[in-house]
């Protein structure tokens, strides 16, 4: 588990005021006197707004943000005189809220009700600081091609937004960060003739002490190993999916995974159910829920099943948009690895995010069958091929879906594309669904490669017996009597012990 170190931070900014040529006056260097104090106070002399310092008592209690073990975000700065905001915080209020907190603040605009969401954040925020508030913030760093960079909230999706956090390229420069990290610390407000808030003082970076990015090793220079280390999926009785893909395509640390699925088979439930899984048993590892091309209403359930980081662009969002939030996620989880995390992404679909890239990559002039341009699947394998074990530690795991049978050329292009790429797959039956037997499975056509890695050597004989039994069974038969007889025993452990090397407790 990462530990926030509490010794003496390193300075974050230099002595003396300068200007930020390269934010072409977005913002100036946020810059303080080297000792850490960072009063936070966007008019430098402590001027008020008109109105005394908030009450802390006054502000309305706010959800605690998770870190990445969904526990509170340690904060270095103990002084509970001042009142804390973080913009994280507020971003997850609805909207009523958001008013009623803006009315502690006496922000009573005439507008207020045509605002959006991050300007009445923006109002609230700023008049905060220059009550003497404290504010901090987090976020996944973007940096821009003029050095400079903003942090991106997961709570917007990675979207640029006047809520977004401007670091300074001696910042950056200062930890050695790269786009993707994870940066929390404290924030001051705009001074005049400036447009975002700044970092003003650095307290973590990817949930380790800030020197620790300095000397990590890139993504691309590690170690990739099979996985061998095993995601346990099984969390009740009644739990039958996950013990189904438990004991006959396991899923490792490290595992790049594909969920073949023609439409209307279960995908999105069996999403919903390993996400649950691995959150209940692996609170070590970074969950990340990227939801691409689907429909609103499956994002806000998706966000109100499963307790991770939930990033989503909609059906109706252009393919660029798509584009730009996989690469920030990739990018993230790459970061992430570096510091020796273990992180699972759950994407629905890579066959939609292939599309994306179709509309959006330059023309080559060579179409493949479907319409499918000859350089439009590089970066979805790209991305797809960025799920490995790491020998130096850590692990990015990526589970995606694949779409099959949908009518769609293209849709079984990029199918063949992605059908060798993986080391484990998991291929849903429609024949199956149409019955409503669930978890849909095809039992013979599922299975993970270097299974042995991941099961013990009494598992594998077992399971091995298991598949030489069922073999000649009709792929519903299988599913019928498995669930029948895996909800008769309390685990599979218990399931395999019932069994016998002569029937395999099938007869």
């Amino acid at each position: 588990m990462a530990v926030v170190r509490r010794g003496r931070r390193p300075a974050t900014t230099e002595n003396g005021d300068q200007n930020n040529e390269g934010a072409e006056g977005l913002n100036e260097e946020s810059q303080d006197n080297g000792n850490g104090n960072g009063n936070g106070n966007g008019n430098g002399n402590g001027e008020e707004s008109g109105a005394g310092p908030v009450n802390p008592a006054a502000i309305p209690k706010l959800p605690s943000m998770p870190d990445l073990y969904g526990k509170p975000i340690p904060r270095q700065d103990q002084d509970n005189s001042k009142p804390r905001l973080t913009i994280n915080e507020l971003i997850r209020l609805n909207m009523m809220d958001l008013r009623e907190l803006a009315s502690c603040y006496n922000i009573t605009s005439d507008d207020m009700v045509s605002l959006k969401k991050q300007e009445i954040v923006f109002k609230i925020l700023k008049e905060h600081t220059e009550r003497g508030g404290i504010i901090y913030a987090y976020g996944s760093l973007e940096i821009l091609p003029d050095s400079f960079g903003f942090l991106r909230s997961p709570q917007n999706s990675y979207l640029p937004g006047p809520d977004d956090i401007y670091i300074s390229p001696s910042q950056i420069r200062l930890f050695a960060l790269k786009t993707g990290d994870t940066v929390y610390g404290q924030i001051r407000s705009p001074k005049e003739g400036e447009r975002f808030f700044a970092m003003l003082r650095v307290e973590t970076v990817n949930y380790d002490d800030p020197t620790v990015a300095q000397s990590r090793i890139p993504f691309d220079n590690l170690t990739p190993l099979y996985p061998n280390r095993k995601l346990d999926l099984e969390t009740s009785t009644e739990a039958i999916s996950e013990r189904v893909i438990n004991l006959f395509c396991p899923i490792g640390k490290g595992q790049r995974a594909l969920i073949v699925a023609p439409p209307r088979t279960g995908k999105t439930i069996m999403m919903q159910k390993i996400a649950n899984a691995i959150t209940k048993n692996h609170p070590e590892v970074y969950l990340i829920v990227l939801l691409i091309d689907e429909r609103p209403e499956e994002v806000t359930d998706m966000e109100r099943t499963v307790r991770a980081e939930v990033i989503s662009s909609t059906f109706d969002e252009q393919a660029t948009r798509h584009v730009q939030v996989t690469e920030m996620v990739l990018e993230k989880a790459k970061r992430l690895v570096e510091h020796k995390k273990d992180v699972v992404i759950l994407l629905d679909s890579i066959t939609r995010l292939a599309r994306a890239y179709n509309q959006t990559v330059p023309t080559s002039g060579k179409i493949l069958s479907g319409g499918v341009d000859s350089n439009a699947l590089h970066k979805p394998k790209r991305f797809f091929g960025a799920a490995r074990n790491i020998e130096e530690g850590g692990s990015l795991t990526i589970i995606s879906t694949a779409l099959v049978e949908t009518g769609s050329r293209m849709d079984e292009v990029i199918f063949e594309e992605f059908k060798g790429t993986g080391n484990m797959e998991i291929n849903l039956d429609r024949r199956i669904s149409d019955r409503r037997l669930f978890p849909a499975i095809n039992i013979k056509k599922s299975g993970t490669r270097k299974e042995e890695l991941l099961l013990s050597e009494e598992e594998l004989q077992k399971i091995w017996i298991l598949r030489k039994v069922i073999n000649p069974m009709d792929d519903i038969e299988i599913i019928e009597l498995l669930v029948d007889r895996m909800k008769k025993s309390k685990n599979n452990e218990a399931f395999l012990r019932s069994m016998n090397t002569g029937t395999a407790g099938m007869d």
